[in-house]
């Protein structure tokens, strides 16, 4: 299963050119498996972004979602403990999305595609994927 960072799933989608070569080839082999995976909260984040105005998506924010569900990307719930193996990464960055998103990857062992240089870093058994790559 491969997790999506939340600007990773916003890459994908847009089919934006930020979204490296070989993560876009991981992905894509996992849609065909049915194995490409966000947490719930990156549907959050991207509805703060473009209620904020950060983003514009092509339809209402809930209206994504349901069309990225209905293509086959799976959501996963935050569960408590998903909540709890979150809560204890003291030595990575406080956002709580973030670490919603890793605890979300490493709960289920799963490949994280991300950008993020913090998560990227973090010295942790977390299976992680450059997305710029």
């Amino acid at each position: 299963m491969i997790v999506l960072d939340t600007h990773a799933l916003l890459w994908m989608d847009r089919n934006d050119a930020s979204l490296g070569s070989q993560s876009r080839r991981l992905i894509e082999d996992a849609w065909r498996t049915d194995t490409v995976a966000v947490s719930a909260i990156s549907f959050w984040e991207v509805a703060m972004l473009a209620q904020r105005g950060r983003i514009v998506l092509p339809v209402v924010v809930e209206a994504w979602r349901a069309d990225l569900l209905q293509a086959g990307v799976r959501e996963i719930s935050i569960n408590g403990r998903i909540a709890m193996l979150a809560a204890s990464f003291h030595d990575l960055h406080r956002g709580p999305a973030d670490r919603f998103i890793v605890a979300t990857a490493m709960q289920h062992g799963a490949l994280l595609v991300t950008a993020d240089s913090k998560i990227l870093e973090w010295q942790a058994d977390l299976v992680r994927q450059d997305a710029h790559k």
